[in-house]
């Protein structure tokens, strides 16, 4: 596959890619000698350490459905550019649901899987999926890597591609290569330059305010501490612990939990400073924790466990303390993972995220088609009405806290 000067070919493993090419295309560096040249903003799930650990620990792997074929663009020997995708055989751990488009094709005789799948595994959260090196001409590297993708898709016998979690300006590049666009929506939280948590809960209205408090007194009435850990604070006793967490809630939401004990070790060792692991002791035991990942404006919420289940805890641990860790950290944002409107009461308000669908059979692709331009009016309007439902002052005067 080529355009222009640039050639394209897929990879079987993260491992044959260096990390410091797929780090300088995942989370480039500014243009050299201009510092404040648009340096984008570090996402974590996009780094080489992320997925290797994901793939060497056998989270994502051939076995499990995932069959890495990650497309590197080059000039010459030198990598410019490269998309995280995978061939599936399935639609788990993807977040973006397409369940029903399978179905239709299969009953109409054709074959859903393999597909392909842009996305980082078993991770919403929004982020760069078209990823290029800084400098030379990216408009024409992020071109061909689209192109690259259904060429990818021919070359495979797959249904389709989905660039999942997308940025917007990524999306729309995609829809000019007839890629479709969907839209869905998440909740995230936004630090207006808070200097405490009672900051925030001064901006929302009295009934919330008093809410917020009674279940932060609630989740830590029965002699329960919270402990934030990060860097060398992330022991493997707290990974033992973490995990039994992560088996027993997973185990009940997804039947089989995605990721391996040897990922959080994984993760443990080469990323320790982008973790932070807010945990919950009672009785001299750890009985529950979430796990959070630190991007340069973002805390990204990712999975929670318990093994012991109290009133509002999962709120402390996953909302509350995630908000905690933001405002202290200076922060601008939270966001909190898939679903929930109940996050709205907590301060997280509706968020649009964006995918990218390409379709290789035409009928499937005009079904496709039809069904997503009425689910994006759908959701803009469902982001209007839980935005005006949210928890924050009006302009009119508040009662008293």
């Amino acid at each position: 596959m080529a355009s222009c000067d640039i050639t394209l070919e897929a990879v079987s493993s993260v491992s044959q890619i260096a990390a410091t090419d797929w780090d300088a295309c995942a989370n480039p560096a500014p243009c050299a000698g201009n510092p404040d040249s648009g340096r984008p903003a570090y996402n974590p799930f996009v780094s080489h350490a992320f997925f290797a650990a994901l793939e060497q620990s056998g989270s994502a792997s051939p076995r499990t459905g995932w069959g890495p074929r990650h497309l590197v663009a080059k000039r010459g020997a030198d990598i410019v550019g490269l998309v995280p995708c995978y061939l599936k055989s399935h639609s788990r751990g993807e977040y973006v649901f397409d369940h029903g488009w399978a179905d239709a094709y299969e009953r109409a005789g054709g074959s859903y899987y393999p597909k392909l799948q842009a996305s980082v595994p078993f991770t919403p959260a929004t982020g760069p999926r078209l990823l290029v090196r800084s400098g030379g001409d990216p408009l024409t590297v992020r071109s061909a890597l689209a192109q690259g993708l259904m060429a990818l898709c021919n070359a495979t016998t797959a249904s389709s591609v989905h660039v999942t979690f997308t940025r917007e300006d990524e999306s729309k590049l995609l829809a000019e290569h007839g890629f479709l666009q969907r839209t869905d929506q998440q909740f995230h939280w936004h630090n207006a330059g808070y200097g405490s948590f009672e900051d925030f809960l001064a901006e929302l209205s009295s009934r919330h305010r008093k809410a917020i408090r009674r279940e932060r007194r609630d989740a830590l009435a029965n002699g329960i501490t919270i402990h934030p850990l990060t860097g060398s604070e992330l022991t493997e006793e707290a990974w033992d612990a973490f995990f039994a967490f992560y088996m027993e809630t997973g185990s009940r939401k997804w039947g089989r939990p995605y990721l391996t004990r040897d990922f959080y070790s994984r993760i443990g060792a080469t990323m320790a400073d982008k973790v932070a692991l807010i945990m919950a002791k009672r009785n001299g035991r750890w009985i529950a924790g979430a796990i959070n990942f630190i991007g340069s404006d973002t805390l990204f919420g990712r999975h929670w466990g318990a093994i012991e289940h109290h009133p509002f805890l999962h709120f402390e641990v996953c909302y509350y303390q995630a908000i905690e860790f933001a405002i202290r950290h200076r922060l601008p944002t939270v966001e909190a993972g898939a679903q929930g409107e109940h996050k709205i009461a907590r301060g997280y308000l509706p968020q649009t995220t964006y995918s990218a669908h390409y379709i290789a059979d035409p009928a499937l692709r005009r079904a496709v088609r039809d069904y997503l331009a009425r689910e994006r009016l759908y959701v803009a309007e469902a982001g209007r009405a839980l935005t005006e439902a949210g928890p924050f002052r009006k302009a009119a005067p508040d009662e008293p806290t």
